[in-house]
C-alpha cells in the first residue's frame, strides 16, 4: 500500500473515532479521500483499525452484522450493495431497557432475526443450508445503527469504514432453531411509541435470513476471517429504519418468535 494511502487510512480512522467520541458527525470520507475505495480494501482496513483499537482497550468481538441487505434499507440510504461490520460486547443492551440517546450521532433501529452459531462458518461457498446447520438458536432483535457521517450521506465506502453503522444490539429470548418457526415466513411489526410504523418479513432479507448470514461468512473469507462459534450474527433489517431520539421507544413484534424493545432517554 502506498505511503499516502496508509496515512489517509489512519487519518480516516481517527476522524471516525473522534466523531464517535464527541458524537459530532463528519463529512463523508469518500469526499475527503476519493482514493479510499473497496477495490484495495482501504475502507475495510479503516474499520479494522478502529476495531483493533477498541479491542486493545478491553472490548470483545461477539459477532458480526450484515448491512444494507434488504431493498427497504438500500432504498432508504441510496446504497445498492451489502456491507458487514463487527459486533462488540460493549454494544449490547438489555431487552426492555434504556439507552442514552446522547451517545449516538443519529441513531436508527432495525428489526432483525439474530442468529447464534454452534460452530464456525468459513467461506467461500457458504450456503443457506450450511448456515442453518451451524445455527444453535435465533432471537428477535433490534440493532441500533448510527452514522458518524453527517446526515447519513453515505456511500458504500463510508459505511464499510464506519463499521457498517453498527452501534448497539438488543436481543429478546433465544429459541433453539429446531423449535423456531420458518424464518423466511416470520413477519415483524416495528412500533415507535406504540404506533406501528413498518411491517416486513424474513423474505425481505435475500429471501431467507440464513442466506444473508452466508453473505458475511463469504465476504470475511476474502480477509482471512470467519464467523465464529457462539457468535451472534445479524442478517440485516426486515423493514426500513426510522431515526430515533431521547424520549422514544422502539418495539419489534415477531409473532411466534417473540418481541424485543428498547427506550432512548
Amino acid at each position: 500500500m502506498r505511503p499516502a494511502a496508509v496515512r489517509h487510512r489512519a487519518e480516516a480512522a481517527q476522524l471516525l473515532r473522534e466523531a464517535e467520541r464527541r458524537t459530532a458527525p463528519v463529512e463523508p470520507l469518500s469526499m475527503t479521500w476519493p482514493a479510499l475505495d473497496l477495490a484495495d480494501a482501504y475502507a475495510y482496513a479503516v474499520q479494522q483499525d478502529n476495531i483493533t483499537r477498541r479491542l486493545a482497550t478491553g472490548a470483545t468481538v461477539i459477532g458480526h452484522k450484515a448491512g444494507l441487505i434488504s431493498a427497504p434499507m438500500q432504498q432508504l440510504l441510496g446504497v445498492h450493495e451489502p456491507d458487514f461490520g463487527h459486533l462488540l460486547d460493549d454494544m449490547v443492551h438489555r431487552d426492555g431497557g434504556t439507552v442514552s440517546a446522547a451517545r449516538y450521532c443519529a441513531p436508527r433501529v432495525e428489526p432483525e432475526i439474530c442468529f447464534r452459531l454452534a460452530r464456525p462458518l468459513c467461506g467461500p461457498g457458504v450456503t443457506t443450508a450450511d448456515v442453518l446447520a451451524a445455527t444453535e438458536a435465533v432471537a428477535p432483535a433490534l440493532e441500533i445503527v448510527d452514522s458518524r457521517v453527517r446526515d447519513w450521506q453515505i456511500t458504500l465506502v463510508d459505511t464499510f469504514a464506519d463499521n457498517a453503522g453498527s452501534a448497539g444490539l438488543v436481543c429478546g429470548s433465544w429459541t433453539p432453531l429446531e423449535h423456531a418457526p420458518d424464518l423466511a415466513a416470520v413477519t415483524v411489526d416495528l412500533l415507535i411509541d406504540g404506533n406501528k410504523v413498518a411491517t416486513g418479513g424474513g423474505k425481505e432479507v435475500l429471501g431467507h435470513p440464513a442466506t444473508a448470514v452466508a453473505w458475511p461468512a463469504d465476504a470475511l473469507a476474502t480477509h482471512g476471517a470467519a464467523l465464529d462459534a457462539e457468535h451472534a450474527i445479524l442478517p440485516g433489517a426486515m423493514t426500513t429504519a426510522p431515526l430515533l431520539g431521547a424520549g422514544r421507544n422502539a418495539e419489534a413484534r415477531f409473532g411466534a418468535l417473540g418481541s424485543v424493545s428498547v427506550s432512548f432517554v
